[in-house]
């Protein structure tokens, strides 16, 4: 047993032993599966906070020689599958934080020597734990160690490296960069040792790099933020997951599908941001914690590019709409930032955008994350309108609730100019996010559903409050015709009955839109829905 080679379940045990715990072992249960075939080499992205580590260190319990966790793992979901022990403490297990390597070293000032530190002290712990093996002065690499091993006794790896990407992120020398790609050359690339490795699992945040690093890694499956095929439920928490987090601890399950719901990596899997709630159920109120991990600087470099309409679309998406993303041409690199569908690709590794796979779209996954959008653009001239029209949607919602119909035809002229440039300013979809836009402040009461099934058709805007003695609101949008028209669809096709289980004040707010002026109408009648 060792620090690196054949580690003990320690960090396993801690993490299990974790207050708010959330059992993702079935993990295990997808990597066995390819366990010693052509498909054992995986590389699994996913964002900080996500459990990238916590999920190594379960991995490494598992797999490793230095540990017994049968009892442990007996009583996990894993135990519950057929044959779940086929693998249990068969391997040696070679685990590295690569983060904590150069951080380390980095701290020291001789960060150019870190590969030449874990490979002499991962061959150290070698000759500890193999000392019936002679290994020669030049077997000083983990790679050389592992092909003397395997050849010698025919015993199999699992290798595990833990925020491999790190130095592609802090974008290190060039010294230490190529001698990575070495380090990665002999454990991955060489054809004598692919046999003695049964599993190789690597995370980090961004996917393998195409232009430098993929040539060293080409053997690995990615499954990323983009496309994370069967691995989608463990990226993060499921939806089953956190409303059964949500009915122990006696949170509202609806609240918390706001703030950390959206990434949904899949027509099945929606999930949750796990730093995000468990944080919330320990501190016992709703927070951005997650996004409080990192600084806002982050997001906000990115989103400031001077890449064409990458403005409009950032302004789109804070108004709660998608907006179409090509996620190819991106290479997975820091340096070669070469338009906006570069800068939102990116952005959807991180965590800040959520990917639509099916309509190649991204879009904001939740208020928690909209919120740091807000605060990384608030400062920016050119973005001095927007925020205008968001510190004004407190004012436009309180005259909505007073029936003031002619504020809120002025607010909604000013915020349909702002989402919308020449060529788009009629189209219907940018109406209504305009609409959206205009009543941000509206998130902070109301749960807003675009396109609500209802009555005999689609309502265009409905606002249902989880606040108490505030209305519950039927927005309906018209084009060139009146707003009495449309006030009059909500109640001919009977929108309100979405809000059959509601007790209180409703409000009918019908908004049309003329073309010719590009003004905008409205009428609000208000009812007790008894």
């Amino acid at each position: 047993m060792g620090l690196y080679l054949n580690p003990n379940a320690d960090a396993f045990m801690e993490d299990k032993g974790t207050r708010i715990y959330v059992d993702k072992s079935l993990l295990i249960r997808e990597l066995n599966s390819i366990v010693s075939t052509k498909e054992d080499f995986v590389c699994l992205s996913r964002p900080r906070r996500f459990g990238k580590s916590m999920a190594g260190n379960m991995i490494s319990a598992y797999y490793s020689k230095g540990c017994d966790t049968r009892d442990v793992f007996s009583q996990m979901k894993l135990g519950q599958e057929p044959g779940f022990d086929k693998y249990l403490n068969k391997f040696n297990v070679i685990k590295l934080d690569l983060n904590g390597w150069y951080q380390n070293t980095k701290k020291k000032n001789t960060h150019a020597s870190l590969i030449e530190q874990i490979d002499k002290i991962v061959a150290e712990e070698f000759k500890e734990q193999f000392q019936n093996i002679v290994f020669g002065e030049d077997e000083n690499s983990i790679d050389k160690c592992i092909s003397k091993v395997y050849k010698l006794t025919g015993e199999k790896f699992v290798i595990i490296i833990d925020e491999y990407d790190v130095l592609i992120r802090e974008q290190v020398p060039q010294s230490l960069f190529d001698s990575y790609l070495s380090f990665l050359n002999g454990l991955f690339k060489d054809t004598a040792i692919r046999p003695a490795i049964a599993l190789a699992y690597i995370t980090g945040i961004i996917p393998i790099v195409r232009d430098k690093v993929q040539s060293k890694l080409n053997e690995f499956t990615e499954y990323t933020m983009l496309d994370a095929a069967q691995f989608a439920p463990h990226v993060g928490f499921t939806a089953e997951e956190t409303k059964a987090l949500c009915e122990q601890y006696g949170c509202d399950f609806a609240e918390f599908e706001r703030w950390y719901d959206g990434y949904r990596l899949s027509e099945e899997v929606s999930l949750f941001n796990p730093k995000s709630v468990t944080s919330s159920i320990s501190r016992k109120r709703m927070g951005s914690y997650w996004s409080a991990t990192g600084s806002f600087e982050a997001l906000k470099d990115y989103i400031l590019m001077d890449f064409e309409g990458i403005r409009q679309d950032v302004v789109t998406m804070i108004s709660g709409d998608s907006v179409e993303v090509d996620v190819g041409s991106f290479l997975n690199t820091l340096d070669k930032f070469e338009s906006k569908d570069d800068v939102f690709t990116y952005l959807i590794h991180l965590g800040y955008l959520n990917y639509n796979f099916e309509e190649q779209t991204c879009r904001i996954p939740n208020e928690e994350v909209r919120q740091e959008w807000v605060r990384s653009v608030k400062l920016s001239p050119d973005y001095k309108k927007l925020m205008e029209i968001i510190n004004a949607s407190k004012k436009l919602l309180d005259a909505t609730v007073e029936g003031n119909e002619e504020a809120v035809a002025k607010a909604l002229d000013a915020a349909h100019t702002e989402v919308t440039n020449p060529l788009t300013y009629n189209d219907e979809h940018c109406f209504q996010s305009a609409i959206c836009l205009a009543y941000f402040y509206a998130n902070t009461r109301y749960t807003l559903f675009k396109e609500l099934p209802t009555g005999k058709g689609y309502a265009d805007l409905v606002l249902i409050p989880y606040l108490p003695n505030i209305p519950a609101m039927v927005i309906e949008l018209k084009h060139n015709k009146s707003a009495g028209s449309a006030l009059q669809q909500i109640k001919d096709k009977n929108y309100c009955q979405a809000l059959n289980n509601y007790k209180g004040d409703l409000l009918f707010v019908g908004v049309n839109y003329d073309e010719k002026t590009k003004k905008h109408r409205c009428k609000i009648e208000r009812l007790v829905n008894e």
